[in-house]
């Protein structure tokens, strides 16, 4: 596992886990919400996304979190590893709102500096149609990948942990 893409539901726990695997293979992190994301919320155009993730990926290591449909070809296709988080919808959404709570009127650390958290009324809708709209999509990516990468469905938080666990046991990594 050199090149590692985390996918996933807001809230399912893709940037905690990057930080968690990152760490115990001293792999370089990237947050794309924190990339692509400017002051205020202002997304960055398409192409740039595209332009800057090409860049990021043809690093020889890297772990990238993040959903962002339209350029997540480009992350799948150099990963070797892709580690979908499959959580539940409620968990999901409960994380969000916590992680709400946490950060009254400032930034996540991995969001950019000048956007303060925040939920307006299509986020929660969003991560509530995930498991109909976007994993049937997700499930589909991920079988028409080549046999080359490895893929990592994790489904509950117990299954985190022990993923990460094991990836601490000599000889493992």
């Amino acid at each position: 596992m050199k090149r590692i893409a985390l996918v996933g539901s807001s809230g399912s726990g893709k940037s905690t886990l990057a930080m968690d695997i990152g760490r115990i293979l001293d792999i370089e992190v990237w947050h794309l919400d924190a990339i692509l994301w400017k002051p205020n919320w202002t997304l960055t155009p398409r192409e740039e996304q595209k332009q800057i993730q090409s860049q990021l990926v043809n690093q020889e290591s890297w772990i990238i979190d993040g959903n962002y449909q339209s350029t997540l070809d480009i992350r799948l296709e150099a990963a070797d590893t892709i580690i979908f988080l499959d959580m539940p919808r409620t968990l999901c959404l409960y994380r969000v709102l916590k992680r709400r709570l946490m950060y009254h009127n400032r930034s996540r650390p991995d969001m950019q500096a000048d956007c303060k958290e925040k939920i307006d009324l299509q986020f929660p809708k969003w991560i509530w149609e995930f498991p109909s709209k976007k994993r049937p999509q997700m499930h589909q990516l991920l079988m028409d990948l080549k046999m080359d990468k490895q893929i990592i469905t994790l489904k509950s938080p117990l299954e985190v942990k022990m993923f990460l666990a094991d990836m601490q046991r000599p000889g493992v990594k």
